[in-house]
């Protein structure tokens, strides 16, 4: 399986997740699965049920993230040296030049991709369309809303 891209920061937050699952989700289903038990009667438990459904659950994502970071390529954006260019991690202040405002991004994998808090994934229109370029630069994006000119203002590695 091919490796995915994930920062530093994006990587740590996964581990921390796992950490979370395994020491505290897991622990209190088999507590809750324990007590539902000792309630009796299996067939007619919804304490069991609810308690078993969770617990498929949280094994289900310990495995899921136990295999994003098995597949994971971790890059250290401070660790970049890219001349100045944009690739995977960087930030980019940009100016769009159809809405006349400033918004700036970080350009992360798509586990870690959250809008709210410029960060957009590696794969969409806006992040292809800057890779590979340098301050100074106007790019023209396709986005789902029209086409769109930014003008990269700055790129940071941080």
């Amino acid at each position: 399986m091919s490796k995915v891209p994930i920062t530093l920061r994006g990587a740590g937050l996964l581990k921390t997740e796992l950490h979370r699952l395994k020491t505290v989700e897991r622990p209190s289903v088999i507590a809750a699965i324990a007590e539902a038990r000792s309630h009796g009667d299996l067939s007619e438990n919804a304490e069991y049920d609810a308690a078993k459904e969770r617990q498929g659950f949280v094994e289900g994502r310990i495995q899921e993230v136990e295999g994003k970071l098995g597949n994971a390529q971790i890059i250290d954006p401070q660790a970049l040296d890219a001349d100045g260019r944009v690739v995977f991690g960087s930030t980019v202040e940009l100016e769009d030049l159809d809405a006349d405002q400033t918004v700036t991004y970080q350009i992360v994998g798509d586990d870690e991709a959250d809008l709210k808090q410029g960060m957009i994934s590696l794969n969409s229109p806006v992040a292809r369309a800057l890779i590979g370029k340098f301050a100074g630069d106007v790019v023209e994006v396709q986005t789902p809303g029209g086409r769109r000119e930014y003008e990269i203002l700055d790129v940071r590695y941080e």
